[in-house]
């Protein structure tokens, strides 16, 4: 059941926010929505989150679907083969 919520941002942010949730054709409750989400199934708490990081989830995309470490490993293995 979804519940409505109001909230007061810095109008720069939401309009930035608005932006986001054009290019990536979703909306901005979506979008809110899943940065709770994660924040909810974090093993820190918000407050131990640093505000540069909360900023960037869900900015950025992979381009395929392997994990994060995976990836990490694969380009730090290239870097020490050359």
């Amino acid at each position: 059941m979804n519940t409505k919520l109001t909230l007061s941002l810095n109008q720069k942010i939401v309009e930035a926010a608005k932006e986001i949730a054009k290019k990536r054709n979703t909306s901005l409750s979506k979008i809110v929505e899943e940065y709770f989400y994660k924040l909810m199934n974090s093993n820190k708490s918000v407050e131990e989150i640093d505000p540069d990081i909360t900023s960037m989830i869900g900015k950025f995309k992979m381009k395929d679907d392997r994990e994060y470490k995976t990836i990490i490993n694969e380009e730090r293995e290239k870097r020490h083969l050359k």
